[in-house]
C-alpha cells in the first residue's frame, strides 16, 4: 500500500541556524506513529513543515503520492491532514457545537454550505453531524456551553473532535496529553484510538512515553532536528542514541548496562 506522508530529505533553516536536516519519514494509511525528542529537537517545527506554516528549505513532501511542498497550507488541509496545537485553538466565546461546525469548513464546497456551519442556518445537516460526532466523543453535554467555561481536558478532546470532522486522513496531534491529570490523560487515549480506529493515520508528538506507548506502533526520534532513532517503542527505550538525548553521556551508560 502507497504511503499517506512522505518527507524525503527535508531540511529547514532560518538564516544560517539549520533546525531540521535532511528528514525523512514515511506514514503509512492508517498507522500511528510518535514524533519524540528533548525540548527544541525541531518536533513542532516538523508540523509546521507539514502543514505549511513554514516553507521547506530542502527536500520534499508528498500527501498520498502528490508533490505538495509549494501548497498553500489551505490546500494542503483538503488533501486530507489536520492539526492540533501545543496551546489550544478553540474559539472561546463559541458554543462546543459552533467550534465544531467551524472544523466543517473543509468539507463545505458551496457558498450556501460555506455558510451553514457559520450557524446562519440553525437547522442543517452540518449541525446535525456536529452534534453526532460531539455524542460519539461522549461530549454530548457540553454541545452549548461556551467554551471558556469548559474545563482544560475537555477543551483538549474538543479540539480532537475538530480536526477529525474535517474529514482527515492524517491527525496530527501536538502534545495533546500535556497538562492532563492521569483521568484526563486516559479519556484522551481512549478517545483518540476511537477516532483513528476507522482508519485515520496518526502522527503525534508527546513527551509522556507512558502515552506514547499505548498509542503509537511506531516511534521517530528527533535530536537537534536530526533524526536519531526508529523502531517500535520499546526498542527505541533502549538505543544508547537515545538515552543520551534524554538522560545524558554517563546515566545513559548506565541505563543501557541496566537494560542489557
Amino acid at each position: 500500500m502507497a504511503d499517506l506522508l512522505t518527507l524525503d530529505g527535508v531540511s529547514k533553516s532560518f538564516g544560517g541556524l539549520k533546525v531540521i536536516q535532511d528528514f525523512s519519514l514515511s506514514v503509512a494509511p492508517g498507522s500511528r506513529i510518535g514524533l519524540i525528542g528533548p525540548n527544541g529537537a525541531g518536533k513542532t517545527t516538523v508540523f509546521n513543515l507539514i502543514t505549511g506554516v513554514y516553507p521547506v528549505t530542502a527536500g520534499r513532501i508528498l500527501m498520498g503520492g502528490e508533490d505538495i511542498t509549494r501548497l498553500p497550507d489551505w490546500r494542503r488541509a483538503r488533501h486530507g491532514m489536520a492539526r492540533s496545537f501545543q496551546n489550544i485553538r478553540l474559539m472561546p466565546h463559541l458554543s462546543a457545537v459552533e467550534n465544531i461546525m467551524l472544523g466543517q469548513h473543509l468539507r463545505a464546497r458551496r457558498w450556501w454550505d460555506q455558510m451553514a456551519p457559520l450557524g446562519l442556518m440553525p437547522r442543517n445537516r452540518w449541525k446535525r453531524d456536529a452534534v453526532a460526532a460531539l455524542e460519539a466523543a461522549g461530549l454530548a453535554r457540553y454541545a452549548d456551553a461556551l467554551v471558556y467555561n469548559l474545563p482544560y481536558g475537555v477543551q483538549k478532546r474538543l479540539e480532537l473532535v475538530r480536526a477529525a470532522v474535517a474529514g482527515a486522513r492524517l491527525l496530527m496531534l501536538d502534545e495533546p496529553a500535556a497538562g492532563l491529570n492521569p483521568t484526563e490523560r486516559e479519556e484522551l487515549l481512549a478517545h483518540i484510538e476511537g477516532l483513528t480506529s476507522g482508519g485515520t493515520a496518526l502522527l503525534v508528538v508527546e513527551h509522556e512515553m507512558g502515552f506514547v506507548r499505548r498509542l503509537c506502533e511506531r516511534v521517530v526520534v528527533l535530536n537537534f532536528g536530526q533524526k536519531i532513532a526508529e523502531g517500535r517503542p520499546e526498542e527505541v527505550q533502549r538505543d544508547p542514541q537515545v538515552l543520551e538525548a534524554y538522560l545524558g553521556t554517563g546515566a545513559a551508560t548506565g541505563a543501557a548496562a541496566d537494560a542489557a
